[in-house]
């Protein structure tokens, strides 16, 4: 299925090495279910970079994006346990992005996806989204099993209480996802619509990466039984 629900929370970061095995350990054993049990909260995905700058990077679907400034959410977000704490106090380059989901197409989630960062103005985000419309069709290209367009909301982006957000000069970027079977598929249909000669009408990517799936977690997962 195409990415679950209308809304989507965003963050990727990086952790001194010192940290690293602790931050993870926190993101396996405490952070991701956590989240996931927060009401309308669908399901969340880790990923580590393959070839990408932050480094980690996880993804949130939610029911709608009201989720995302929720009472429900907006108490967790007040009420971190003391490991979130110590934790988030450690992210280095972080980026932190509510979104709305505006085009999803194609089945399932890949091991693999790619990151396209845009940056559209008023003047052009009509035009860029009619084009998106186009290339994202995985079916065309072998290797590619879902695509999909996030379209950033800066009022609900940026920075939470004890969370150390980079300051955002592209508040309203969108994030152009790419879930795909090997990185090769996925590097090779960001090549061929989104940065090569047939990447009009949209001028270089803010950022292109892609990442590796770590896990996944529904929330079905925790509420069976």
């Amino acid at each position: 299925m195409p990415l679950a629900g209308k809304g989507m929370l965003l963050t990727s970061m990086n952790i001194d090495e010192a940290d690293e095995a602790d931050f993870n350990r926190w993101y396996d054993r405490e952070h991701l279910e956590e989240r996931v049990a927060i009401e309308g909260f669908l399901e969340a995905r880790r990923y580590v970079a393959h070839a990408a700058n932050p480094k980690y990077l996880c993804l949130y679907s939610t029911a709608t994006l009201d989720v995302l400034d929720s009472p429900a959410y907006r108490t967790r977000l007040a009420n971190q346990t003391d490991w979130s704490r110590r934790t988030m106090a450690r992210f280095k380059n972080m980026l932190r992005v509510v979104a709305r989901i505006t085009i999803s197409n194609g089945t399932g989630r890949g091991a693999a996806l790619g990151v396209v960062r845009l940056r559209p103005t008023p003047d052009n985000a009509g035009a860029w989204r009619d084009a998106l419309q186009e290339k994202l069709a995985p079916e065309t290209h072998e290797g590619i099993v879902s695509m999909h367009l996030l379209e950033s909301e800066p009022e609900l982006s940026g920075a939470t209480v004890g969370i150390p957000v980079v300051r955002n000069e592209g508040a309203r970027d969108w994030f152009v996802l790419i879930d795909g079977t090997h990185v090769g598929a996925v590097s090779a249909v960001i090549a061929e619509r989104l940065t090569g000669p047939a990447a009009a009408p949209f001028p270089l990517p803010v950022s292109v990466g892609t990442y590796s799936l770590m896990w996944d977690l529904a929330k079905s997962d925790i509420t069976q039984g």
